[in-house]
């Protein structure tokens, strides 16, 4: 058994039992931090720039959404706009062209974070309609092809403002009119190569992100909708094939005497048969959908020229992932429409014949918006007939800008 030793000596030995060796002390001091970065989460890294636009652009779409809903409170609790709204009968589609113009500016935003996220770069012509307010009329798309070049020089020297008087129209008149393509299957191809020298000519391309083919016209016109939603605040936004003949101002006063209208769906409507044996063309592989044997199509525009306005073609850019593609384009936008409370209107002025049909209209005072010959779903042999069809059916080219829209 063991004595401790009295006095100062025995003191010593007691303190030095209190301490813990030294290389103890600094293990332990390296192990408590690690847990403290693990358990606290604190590790700290320079954030990606994607991540500080998804936050710009998620606060962004906050706020438009906080903006409606706060005009919306208003309206509600707003005696004279209660009173407003039952007295007069424009007062609800006011508030729904109000409401449509704040999905459209979400849509936007959420295109612009879309593009930040994959780490593409903002286009020239997204950053503008992001950060400018420009109102427009309508957006003419005009659904062209690769092998289509004699049919686009022809619609140039024809119905379609060229050069500075196309700007002119944009600035002046708020119309927009743009050949719409996508890109091949082969990215930087020679197809591709051909429509970006055209394009360094002419100006007047939309071009899009899907890659062309007949069979992905359906997907093609989503992909248009969305885009010249993104890119341009208009009105309404038209679709016309390469192969027809406009007269834009007609087009223009058509549209303009329905702004105050919501959801505005129009054309040239049919209801034709659905084609289930193959090998026919227009054949509808998902016939089956429809009934049996013998059935027609809903009521849908035909796919020569339609327009829709801004509201519609928001909930296309917004739901367009979800949206059905039957294999025939106009069949496809009219399944997008059909379930929605929408107004269709029946203009046989849109679906003229070539002449003598649209100049005796013409000379009856009964300009048509658009002409084409339903044997060729449109103007047969176009790139050589269309300047007979302008020559005798065009309205003239100071239409556009005798006319106020």
């Amino acid at each position: 058994m063991s004595v401790k030793r009295p006095g100062f000596g025995g003191n010593e030995l007691l303190l030095s039992r209190k301490f813990l060796p030294r290389n103890f002390v600094i293990l332990l001091c390296i192990g408590s931090f690690c847990a403290g970065m693990f358990f606290t989460n604190r590790i700290w890294t320079v954030p990606e720039g994607k991540d500080v636009a998804s936050t710009v652009a998620s606060r962004d779409q906050s706020k438009l959404i906080d903006q409606g809903r706060r005009q919306l409170v208003r309206h509600e609790s707003n005696p004279d706009s209660r009173e407003f709204s039952t007295k007069n009968k424009n007062g609800i589609p006011t508030l729904e062209k109000t409401i449509s113009k704040l999905e459209g500016e979400l849509a936007v935003a959420r295109a612009t974070q879309e593009s930040l996220l994959i780490g593409s770069p903002i286009s020239e012509n997204l950053q503008d309609a992001v950060t400018t307010k420009r109102k427009y009329l309508m957006v003419v798309g005009i659904n062209t092809a690769f092998n289509s070049r004699k049919r686009r020089d022809s619609v140039r020297a024809t119905w379609m403002p060229q050069g500075d008087k196309r700007k002119k129209v944009e600035e002046e008149k708020g119309i927009v009119i743009r050949f719409v393509i996508g890109h091949s299957s082969t990215p930087g191809g020679i197809l591709d190569k051909a429509i970006e020298a055209e394009d360094r000519k002419h100006g007047d391309f939309l071009r899009l992100e899907h890659v062309e083919g007949y069979l992905e016209l359906s997907a093609k016109t989503k992909t248009y909708f969305a885009t010249a939603v993104s890119l341009w605040d208009a009105d309404f936004y038209v679709k016309v094939d390469d192969d027809v003949h406009v007269n834009i101002a007609t087009l223009g006063n058509t549209l303009a005497r329905l702004r105050s209208k919501p959801r505005v769906y129009i054309g040239c409507m049919k209801s034709g048969p659905i084609l289930a044996k193959k090998g026919v063309r227009y054949q509808e592989p998902e016939h089956w959908k429809f009934g049996g044997e013998g059935n027609k199509y809903f009521r849908h525009a035909t796919g020569q020229l339609y327009a829709i306005s801004n509201d519609l073609a928001t909930y296309i850019a917004i739901n367009q992932h979800l949206l059905h593609k039957y294999v025939n384009e106009d069949v496809s936008l009219g399944s997008w429409l059909i379930g929605l409370d929408v107004s269709h209107i029946d203009d046989k002025r849109i679906c003229c014949g070539t002449p003598p049909d649209c100049e005796w209209k013409a000379q009856a005072g009964n300009t048509c918006v658009a002409s084409f010959d339903w044997t060729c779903s449109g103007i047969c042999r176009s790139d050589e007939r269309i300047h007979e069809v302008h020559q005798r059916c065009g309205e003239g080219d100071d239409a556009i800008w005798e006319t106020a829209f």
